[in-house]
């Protein structure tokens, strides 16, 4: 039921913005429509633009709420949009793609530094030679000095529902934060049902990140913010990562 009501919400309270951003930026990136995996891909909203404009999607996420409601929101775009559970640390049972993708800040979800080289380099393994990777993720400081104190209320207009999201520092981990995520959903006889549970994400200072990809085998590091259209400064609080595997690219 949480999982449930939690992947709900989130599809319908994200900024739709956001997906449109991430296509745009995607596609000045490998503007020629390729075959791609969009890793953590949930809901499949991004999944979708992709494949509208023209590129082979297959969206890979452990939820299978969210891939329950990706299923829905390609019947209704009438898209074709390949859905496959699980998990980024082992893509051991997937091929090669000429493009990877990572969104949503979703490598800030792992345990640890060990887990996020781990999934960088599933991600590297994947990519045909001469392929793309691009992925965002937050800044340090959004961790230490933006989320800290953070609250976001929502009802719906009918009142069954209510949602309330806290965010505190992690003060066990460094560069950590904690989601708070409370959850008030109407029953059948008018009672509210009260479920909450936590969200952990970390990041990792830009040295370390770029230590990373270059220690794995990336080539033709790109890092920007907003969106590639801003450089990355002390402020950014999303850094995007545009990173390429050597090698001759076939598409």
């Amino acid at each position: 039921m949480i999982y449930q009501t939690f992947a709900r919400l989130y599809d319908e309270l994200f900024d739709d913005d956001l997906y449109q951003d991430w296509a745009k930026f995607v596609q000045q990136q490998v503007p020629t429509p390729t075959t791609m995996l969009d890793v953590a891909g949930g809901a499949g909203r991004f999944g979708i633009l992709m494949a509208q404009a023209g590129y082979e999607v297959t969206d890979l996420d452990l939820s299978a709420d969210m891939l329950e409601l990706a299923a829905e929101h390609r019947e209704q775009a009438q898209v074709d949009l390949m859905l496959m559970q699980g998990n980024m640390l082992d893509l051991s049972l997937l091929g090669q793609y000429p493009l990877i993708t990572c969104f949503a800040d979703s490598l800030c979800y792992l345990n640890n530094f060990a887990e996020f080289k781990q999934a960088l380099q599933q991600m590297y393994t994947h990519l045909t030679p001469g392929g793309t990777l691009i992925f965002d993720m937050m800044t340090p400081h959004q961790m230490d000095d933006v989320y800290p104190g953070y609250m976001f209320n929502y009802q719906d207009e009918d009142y069954q529902r209510a949602f309330i999201w806290q965010s505190f520092a992690d003060d066990d981990v460094e560069h950590g934060v904690i989601h708070d995520l409370t959850f008030f959903i109407q029953d059948a006889a008018g009672k509210y049902d009260r479920i909450s549970e936590m969200h952990f994400q970390r990041s990792y200072p830009v040295p370390m990140v770029q230590a990373a990809l270059k220690e794995i085998g990336f080539v033709n590091l790109q890092y920007s913010s907003d969106f590639g259209r801003q450089p990355l400064t002390d402020a950014t609080t999303r850094m995007f990562v545009v990173a390429q595997k050597p090698g001759l690219r076939h598409d």
